[in-house]
């Protein structure tokens, strides 16, 4: 008999993944002897990965083990599900007061919010860029504000005879409720509205009516001199990426500039468009007459200065682009601007996470898996080191953007491998099995070997749990 595992040519009914034939394996054997016996006494009983029970596409517990239908006359012992009190280990050692941490609601309340601003039952010129910007900003701060609660909680605890106090937040039942560097979002949006008034103080002061240029002048007078807003050529920092901060400290990522440049205009009664040309994305009023916007005043077109230095480089798409050209580009719809600046933080937020292992990449761990060597080497795996607060926001980041797109199987992919770095995999092994019948056939047969990789390293984080558990002694 094979003393080596073996992909059935025969799959599940039900999630149409291979059956593994249960034979017995040195690799399996290698990493965790218990589950080797086990697979022997059941041999003869073709596993799916995914563990099927007929219950479900992703039932919430893997199934495995003796079966008196088998005629081993024992009792089947389910495995899989870790006991309550290993199953999260995020929540593990908390005191349950901190489930009813008022940074918690804010987390929940601003994700309800936001999926309710860009539920697709709206018109999308409804909506609104800034209060959905400021909702995700919202949620980040408060997961933010719980961990440094966390761990000065901790720090107390370390420290025996210590007494320390927190500010106790006030109860969070409404969005209005949420406080951002000292604001309300309503604070916020009406900061907005002020910016707009200066403009058209400053439309008056200089005695000019309302032509379009003229208009778009003032708000680059009010943006750029008054308020002496600038882009970050290349953002470090992300928390430049979002929207409160860039309002309060005047500097930010390019795509806030844009939304921020979008939404003071839209007080104007100013309809101003945008488009991804390469790596930027790029602005302009809606007119039938561009060739105005490209003259040049002193040096610079008025296209230039609302889109900053990326139109002059020779490198950038955009320095390519004219009158003409402006008129064929598609214009991004509040979901896409939206979508581009979640996609930028989850960028910002990986490049974080990773910044000890320069140059990983999030697809790095789908290179080919070979049966002969990764299969015998599955119980060692060696995550690189990652930030897990940074590595959380960009998950969180993640699941905002695949509540806009849901059908993107690129974006569901890099959400899997981002839980897969996070070693959840139960979600990671669901994330990739959907996205695998969204995707096209060659990228379902690249992530089909992982996905089972995955499968099985779910079964020994399970395992490995339970055996932790048995060796806590109960008194």
């Amino acid at each position: 008999m094979s003393t080596t595992a073996s992909l059935s040519p025969f799959r599940c009914q039900r999630c149409f993944l291979p059956l593994l034939a249960l034979e017995p394996r040195s690799w399996i054997r290698s990493f965790h002897p218990s589950m080797a016996s086990l697979l022997s006494a059941t041999r003869s009983q073709p596993l799916c990965f995914l563990g099927c029970q007929g219950d479900g596409l992703f039932p919430s517990s893997f199934r495995f083990g003796f079966d008196r239908r088998f005629g081993n006359g024992k009792k089947t012992r389910h495995v899989g599900s870790p006991p309550p009190s290993v199953a999260s280990p995020t929540m593990c050692g908390q005191k349950r007061d901190h489930l009813s941490d008022p940074n918690l609601k804010i987390l929940r309340l601003a994700r309800e919010k936001f999926t309710q601003e860009i539920s697709f039952r709206s018109e999308d010129k409804d909506l609104s860029l800034a209060k959905a910007l400021l909702l995700v900003a919202a949620e980040d701060e408060a997961f933010l504000s719980f961990n440094r609660d966390m761990d000065a909680c901790s720090l107390l605890s370390e420290r025996k005879g210590a007494t320390g106090q927190f500010k106790a937040l006030s109860e969070v039942t409404d969005v209005e409720d949420i406080s951002l560097a000292g604001k309300t979002i309503s604070g916020w949006l009406k900061e907005l509205d002020v910016i707009a008034a200066e403009v058209k103080a400053e439309l008056i002061s200089r005695e000019i009516g309302c032509h379009l240029l003229e208009v778009l002048e003032a708000v680059n007078v009010v943006l750029f001199d008054s308020r002496g807003f600038r882009r970050f050529p290349v953002l470090v920092d992300s928390k430049f990426s979002y929207l409160h901060t860039v309002l309060s400290y005047g500097c930010g990522s390019a795509i806030m500039f844009s939304i921020i440049y979008i939404e003071v205009c839209r007080r104007l009664g100013v309809t101003v468009v945008g488009s991804r040309v390469g790596e930027d994305f790029l602005i302009w009023p809606q007119s039938g007459n561009l060739v105005e916007l490209f003259r040049s005043a002193s040096g610079h077109s008025l296209f230039a200065t609302i889109n900053g230095r990326c139109v002059k480089d020779p490198r950038s798409k955009a320095s390519e682009l004219d009158s003409g050209s402006l008129l064929r580009l598609d214009i991004a719809t509040n979901r896409d601007i939206i979508g581009i600046a979640l996609a930028n933080l989850i960028r910002l937020h990986w490049k974080r996470a990773s910044k000890a292992n320069h140059g990983l990449m999030l697809t790095s761990p789908l290179r080919p898996v070979h049966p002969g060597k990764d299969k015998a080497n599955m119980g060692e795996t060696s995550l690189p080191l990652l930030r897990p607060q940074e590595l959380r926001l960009a998950i969180m980041a993640s699941e905002r953007l695949l509540i806009l797109q849901p059908d993107n199987w690129t974006l569901r992919r890099d959400h899997g491998l981002l839980l897969y770095y996070s070693r959840r995999y139960v979600e990671a092994v669901q994330e990739l099995s959907i996205c695998m019948a969204f995707a096209p056939e060659e990228e379902a047969e690249i992530l089909e070997p992982f996905v089972e990789k995955l499968h099985l390293l779910r079964l020994l984080s399970s395992w490995e749990c339970l055996d932790q558990a048995d060796s806590v002694p109960v008194s």
